[in-house]
């Protein structure tokens, strides 16, 4: 495997301390503030740990403060239920003495039973178009001096978007957009597991979904009037999946206000919708024009 994709397993193997007790590595991702999709990653990974024989169905968390990248992050799980079909587990993640995340975490043991799904969405396929690393080129006259290398960075993962924009030049459009994902490397058997599949998942579905509210009001993230942070996060695993396979994150938003956005996903792999994902996030405005929006 190549070094980010041993990174990324590395960063979302946890230390046990003591049963029920792990501590987590913090890696700076996305600037000062640890990235959600870590601290998701990490916690879904810690509530494994506690599971023998079941893959989780469905994880709802809130972010509580800003995680430190500096410091490590110690999560204490706590054994809410086993039952004969379902387990339940609740994660703090602690820092500096507090805790800056929750979440609780449902495990299931595989069913067959009803089948249904929507229709999967008509995109391109991922080998049809370019990359992030590629695309990055085209925008670089773009990004601030102070901004370039964190810009030019490297990813933990493969994204591909579709119908890509520019964040730093962003136009009002459609509350919609949609990429594919998938680890740089095929995961080894050494470290092949669900649970890690999981939670690579779990740390992708982190990316750009807050966003997606933001884009009918001609914003991104990098808009420098613009306060913005994850307040919550919930994901759904419908079907098994794999993490270094092609996963197509489609996305929407519903709405914004109260400074506030609501976002919805659906992850798809080869025709089959494997998970859902919803995330509500601060999109706090400071100074800015509104008539843009």
């Amino acid at each position: 495997m190549t070094s980010l994709t041993k990174e990324l397993i590395d960063l979302l193997t946890l230390e046990r301390i003591e049963d029920g007790l792990y501590r987590g590595q913090s890696r700076n991702l996305v600037g000062k503030r640890v990235f959600g999709g870590q601290v998701l990653g990490q916690a879904l990974m810690a509530a494994s740990y506690t599971v023998d024989d079941r893959p989780a169905h469905s994880l709802h968390a809130y972010f509580l403060f800003g995680g430190d990248v500096n410091a490590p992050i110690v999560y204490e799980v706590d054994k809410l239920r086993d039952g004969k079909s379902f387990s339940s587990r609740s994660v703090k993640a602690i820092q500096h003495g507090r805790v800056i995340f929750q979440a609780m975490v449902s495990f299931a043991v595989p069913e067959e039973g009803l089948e249904y799904q929507m229709d999967a969405p008509d995109y391109p396929l991922a080998k049809d178009i370019p990359n992030e690393e590629q695309l990055k080129g085209s925008l670089i006259k773009y990004v601030p001096e102070n901004l370039r290398a964190a810009f030019q960075r490297r990813r933990y993962v493969e994204i591909s978007p579709i119908n890509p924009t520019n964040p730093f030049d962003p136009q009002p459009e459609a509350p919609t957009q949609a990429h594919y994902m998938r680890t740089w490397d095929k995961i080894d058997a050494e470290h092949d597991s669900v649970a890690l599949h999981q939670a690579i998942t779990a740390f992708c579905s982190d990316f750009t979904l807050m966003t997606t509210a933001l884009r009918p009001h001609g914003l991104s993230w990098i808009s420098p009037s613009l306060q913005s942070a994850s307040i919550d996060h919930a994901i759904y695993f419908h079907k098994p999946l794999r993490a270094d396979d092609w996963l197509l994150h489609d996305m929407e938003a519903t709405q914004s206000a109260g400074s506030r956005g609501l976002n919805f996903g659906r992850i798809w792999q080869n025709g089959e919708l494997v998970c859902s994902t919803v995330q509500e996030g601060l999109n706090r405005l400071r100074d800015i024009d509104l008539s843009r929006a």
